[in-house]
């Protein structure tokens, strides 16, 4: 079966052409002109701000007209990761996808239901003429993944709407109500280098499964950056010479895998200790990790610049000493993670270093408190520190008007409560709340599993679910004061 004869055909034709447009974070350009000319097409309003936002009006259905406005919010972008015996180029292709069993997934490479299967939803709602509706202004942002730069640069007065609903989050028996701001921390080196003079070992990671670096910190997944500190550090009194580190990618990804190439005294030594600790390591992660693959051996350099041994120990010791993962759970909402740390990105390449993670908080004080750790790790270590992109979180109103509203249609829809939730993600609607602080906010989506990876997958039945879900709530939005 086709992806567009899935139902409802009106949601899965338009993520199809969606996902036919280029639309990796930080590359929008492909994609802001698709949905300029889905609004023209459509002869609505339709108005592409200065940071690139694209924002489409439509007027009220006939005799709606007094209902609150209702702003209706996804993100362009998608998280552009691939595995690594796949060839593929997300600046030129569109995505291949396909169907297995009641799920939607990409051949190799992220699906891009995050958050796709909104700004389709959206289009819909758009194009549809028997569909209820308030007045409608669809806001679709950019760089979501990699800054949220689209929600930052949205200026005050742009939007009429009173009622905002973000359609990005993953579970359809969810009504998100809040979630975590975060900050981006950088350490980076230039280290002097040298030729290697011990015996050159090469240690691969793989087959992690990765995920949100917010939505699955807390389920104890491997990430591939720490694991290999704990293998290097096996070498740290044979006169390690770390020559290169490639490991992880995206900030908002835990890492899938790593690789290290550098040289000790004595090869053999270090591959008794470390294919030791590697077994003990898939041991500890069998539960979580079945396809967990470490691979130690020796290896070959040529004229490769190393590091020196001095400054290898602070570079192995720095990856030892950061914190990543859970940083404290909190003490007000059960099992919501408050504040976290995921070691995203580790380069060494020519002597020059660079370790990206991003640190998630709902509270301000705890993302503050995590970034100084981190900060104090790598100062200690001789590296630069820079803090950079920082967002708010979003704070919950589980009171209001339009959250009573949609627990009400859910439960006499689906005969069971939602669960009204924050989330440890990082949603837009914190920096819009700032913007527009009287504008009342939620956020609900279609079930999708593994996203920010290449296991991503949307599940059909629950886009059934969550479309109906959306149309009941549009027809039942409260009347203006």
């Amino acid at each position: 079966m086709n992806i567009t004869q899935l139902e409802p055909q009106v949601i899965w034709k338009n993520f199809a052409a969606l996902n036919a447009v280029p639309r990796p974070s930080k590359k929008e350009e492909k994609v802001i002109a698709f949905m300029k000319d889905f609004g023209n097409q459509l002869s609505l309003e339709t108005i592409v701000d200065e940071v690139g936002n694209v924002i489409i009006r439509k007027p009220a259905t006939p005799g709606m007209e007094n209902r609150k406005p209702v702003v209706l919010q996804s993100h362009l972008d998608m998280v552009h990761q691939k595995n690594n015996d796949v060839d593929f180029d997300f600046e030129t292709q569109g995505i291949e996808m396909e169907i297995q069993d009641d799920w939607v997934k990409a051949k190799g490479t992220t699906l891009g239901a995050d958050n796709g299967l909104g700004v389709a939803a959206i289009m819909a709602l758009l194009e549809s003429s028997d569909i209820p509706h308030p007045a409608l202004e669809a806001l679709f942002t950019i760089d979501e993944e990699t800054g949220m730069t689209g929600a930052i640069g949205l200026k005050p007065g742009q939007l009429q709407g009173e009622i905002l609903l973000n359609l990005d989050t993953e579970e359809d028996d969810e009504i998100d109500i809040g979630c975590a701001g975060g900050v981006d921390v950088t350490a980076s080196q230039k280290y002097s280098t040298q030729k290697p003079e011990g015996q050159p070992v090469r240690i691969t990671i793989k087959g992690l499964q990765g995920g949100h670096s917010g939505m699955d910190i807390h389920k104890n997944f491997g990430n591939a950056n720490i694991i290999l500190g704990r293998l290097l550090y096996q070498g740290i009194d044979q006169n390690i010479q770390l020559i290169s580190i490639d490991g992880g990618g995206l900030r908002n990804a835990i890492p899938r895998e790593a690789t290290a190439l550098f040289t000790v005294n004595s090869a053999e030594e270090f591959l008794k200790k470390a294919n030791v600790l590697a077994q003990e390591i898939k041991d500890e992660f069998a539960a979580t990790e079945k396809d967990l693959e470490i691979t130690a051996e020796k290896s070959h350099v040529k004229e490769e610049a190393a590091v020196s041994e001095q400054d290898s120990k602070k570079i192995i010791l720095a990856l030892k000493a950061v914190h990543n993962g859970v940083y404290r759970m909190s003490p007000d909402v059960e099992d919501l993670v408050e504040t976290s740390n995921n070691v995203a990105r580790v380069e060494l390449k020519e002597g020059q270093l660079k370790i990206m993670n991003l640190s998630r908080s709902s509270v301000e004080s705890g993302k503050t408190a995590v970034a100084e750790q981190l900060r104090s790790v790598f100062e200690l270590a001789g590296m630069e520190v820079e803090c950079s992109g920082s967002y708010p979180g979003w704070k919950p109103k589980p009171g209001s008007e339009i959250v009573k509203v949609m627990e009400k249609i859910y439960e006499n829809r689906f005969g069971a409560k939602p669960h009204v939730v924050a989330c440890h993600a990082g949603l837009e609607c914190g920096i819009i709340g700032a913007h527009y602080p009287k504008m009342e906010m939620v956020s609900f989506g279609p079930t999708i599993r593994g996203a920010h990876s290449p296991d991503e997958k949307a599940n059909i039945p629950s886009v059934q679910k969550f479309w109906g879900f959306l149309k009941e709530i549009l027809a039942h939005i409260p009347e203006r004061n």
